[in-house]
């Protein structure tokens, strides 16, 4: 029964997974299994002599050896070419596309209770101070929001500024264990200049910064995009931090195709 299920319907599968994320770069054995428990209405899959990545590798080589031409994903004024979801496969650098519409998702996710901060935005905040940031937020409330996510990328590195409205707390988080002082400084700089241009006497002062130690750590120099998209997710939904660098592989896909989908999974 499975085997006719891999010679009939699988083609067609992996074709409109093709269509639809412009390769198969998230392709995973989970998708596979998930499709096939579907197929044969049974869940128990093991130990059946089906070597599903000689099967995945075989299709894939037979329906085309090159992405879908001309993909293009576009979300609220993001655009996506697949040389930006490129940057998801195997141990690439993520770039600013990809870091900024995933922080969109994150804030539908939450129904904007959470606010994410273009990656650009601290590179603007230190090359023209406060009046050159300032109309980033000008139809938007920050101290109405629970948590604020900061994005920072200093050269080759990402790393992540919070911002706890509740506590006045701004919070550092790197995957790499370094701590770029000179970033929660200039953020808090950036928040006590925003609260005297909303009139937000409450938030004039008692802020207070803290770097977050144990938390999930890279062991590489390629993944850092990754782990700040990954805190930003956990953070904004109040999950721990569970995740490790073996889970990147897994995280990159489930990445890509959050972004396909335009939604984040559960």
């Amino acid at each position: 029964m499975i085997q006719f299920i891999l010679t009939s319907c699988f083609p067609e599968f992996l074709e409109s997974f093709y269509i639809k994320y412009g390769g198969f770069i998230p392709l995973s054995e989970a998708d596979v299994l998930e499709y096939l428990k579907k197929k044969k209405g049974n869940s128990d899959l093991s130990n059946r002599g089906l070597d599903i990545k000689r099967e995945m590798s075989r299709y894939r080589a037979g329906l085309a050896s090159a992405p879908v031409a001309g993909f293009m994903l576009t979300y609220n004024k993001h655009n996506l070419g697949l040389e930006d979801l490129g940057t998801l496969e195997e141990q690439n650098w993520l770039n600013d596309q990809i870091i900024n519409m995933y922080g969109e998702l994150i804030m539908e996710a939450t129904q904007h209770k959470v606010h994410f901060f273009n990656s650009f935005f601290h590179k603007q905040l230190v090359a023209k101070g406060y009046d050159g940031v300032k109309r980033w937020t000008k139809k938007v409330d920050l101290f109405s929001k629970w948590l604020l996510l900061i994005p920072i990328h200093l050269e080759i590195h990402w790393s992540l500024v919070t911002v706890t409205m509740a506590t006045k707390t701004i919070s550092y988080y790197d995957s790499q264990g370094i701590v770029f002082r000179h970033t929660t400084d200039n953020i808090m700089k950036y928040l006590l200049s925003e609260a005297r241009e909303k009139k937000q006497t409450a938030f004039q002062k008692g802020w207070k910064i803290t770097i977050i130690k144990g938390i999930p750590q890279q062991k590489n120099d390629s993944d850092c995009g990754v782990f700040v998209l990954e805190y930003c997710r956990c953070l904004s939904v109040k999950q721990p931090l569970l995740f490790s660098q073996e889970d990147m592989p897994r995280i990159r896909k489930r990445i890509y195709k959050e972004l396909c989908d335009c939604c984040l999974n559960d």
